[in-house]
């Protein structure tokens, strides 16, 4: 390994310590935000499902940990009950089954759960508005909300599921839907100056753009750093499948916006564009984010190019080891602290989450060597 990043090998051993840990306390259950130094358990259809199991995979693929792999497959046996109740299933399905049946099906080539993933492909599939081109996010949180027309920029990294659906079957209804999609973020999503909007409305029977809303960033026109995480990965894992360069440039876009605006640790705040009464807090897990896609971008460019992006994604990385990991604290059960979920309901500020903890560790792979991704 390169001795500039020896600390990448001491980051994987804590993890890998602590997590042998609070795998004992976390068992194969859901957790998502640490309160009190305590993770929060959700229940199995709640969107983050698949990262507390996923992060199982990456560590057991590097250790071949048999207790990792077993909480890794109770968590996706219970996810079984979520697809036949169906009601809460929504666009995050990609999330959940792509981070537990299709990491277990590539990594020990389980029927079962290469089964799971194309029935949830299919229902996720199944989201797709053919008039405006886009996925659906979420159901009616309250009986009688009409969000139907809604699609946020986190969907994007639930298109795997459809693109390795169309992979292992050779139909490319899976693909053709995810580049449709793919293509109404780049008309409606990214700004111009690279920054992103986190929700767009669409008239669900028309198909035409309505209006942008703040979502969990501050506002319609700020910046939510999270919402640019996903957008940096989201883009380079469309590159990756469809080599598609309108991908690739609006990537690049986005992650010089990134970049352009981190703070002098290289943790960015959770959003970027905020007026000075409101207190810029942290978001570690939009630094994991976009690391790990930073990451994943320095592998499809140009070797001039590649170090722009690596050396990022590894600078975002080493801070959030050295300045925001709870390695030796035993009260905590989260990895990185200082995550924002939701600031303008109020909901798990400053706080670990699991998705932070999640790509903080697939970031640590990518650097590792490990390039497999699930």
């Amino acid at each position: 390994m390169n001795s500039s990043l020896v600390w990448v090998e001491e980051a994987w051993l804590k993890v890998n310590t602590k997590v042998e840990r609070t795998s004992e306390k976390i068992g194969s259950n859901f957790p998502h935000a640490s309160v009190e130094g305590k993770y929060q358990l959700e229940a199995p259809s709640w969107w983050t499902a698949g990262f507390w199991p996923g992060l199982l995979w990456l560590l057991y693929q590097d250790t071949k940990n048999d207790s990792y792999k077993e909480l890794a497959e109770q968590c996706e046996k219970k996810l079984d009950t979520v697809i036949t109740d169906y009601y809460k299933l929504d666009h995050d399905m990609g999330f959940m089954w792509t981070l537990t049946s299709v990491a277990r099906y590539k990594l020990l080539n389980e029927e079962d759960s290469k089964r799971r993933g194309l029935l949830v492909a299919n229902l996720l599939m199944g989201r797709f508005n053919a008039s405006g081109n886009y996925i659906r996010a979420w159901n009616p949180w309250y009986e009688g909300e009409k969000n139907s027309g809604w699609a946020i920029i986190d969907c994007l990294m639930n298109l795997p599921l459809l693109f390795w659906a169309t992979d292992v079957t050779g139909d490319p209804r899976y693909s053709i839907v995810a580049k449709k999609h793919g293509e109404t973020v780049l008309d409606h999503f990214i700004r111009k100056d690279g920054s992103v909007h986190h929700i767009v409305r669409f008239d669900p029977e028309t198909g035409e753009r309505v209006e942008a809303i703040g979502g969990q960033g501050f506002g319609p026109d700020s910046a939510w750093s999270r919402g640019a995480a996903w957008a940096i990965y989201g883009l380079s894992l469309l590159f990756k499948y469809t080599k598609d360069d309108k991908y690739l440039q609006s990537a690049k876009n986005v992650s010089h916006f990134f970049i352009a605006n981190l703070p002098e640790d290289y943790v960015p705040h959770w959003d970027f564009r905020l007026p000075d009464h409101i207190t810029k807090y942290r978001d570690s897990s939009a630094g994991a984010i976009a690391a790990s896609g930073l990451l994943l971008l320095a592998d499809q460019v140009s070797s001039t190019e590649s170090a722009i992006y690596r050396n990022a994604g590894a600078r975002i990385l080493k801070s959030l080891y050295e300045n925001y990991g709870a390695w030796d604290n035993h009260n905590e059960e989260g990895l990185i602290l200082s995550g924002t979920s939701h600031y303008p309901e109020g909901k798990n500020i400053d706080v670990p989450l699991i998705y932070g903890d999640y790509y903080f560790v697939e970031g640590l792979a990518k650097l590792k060597g490990n390039n497999q991704l699930f």
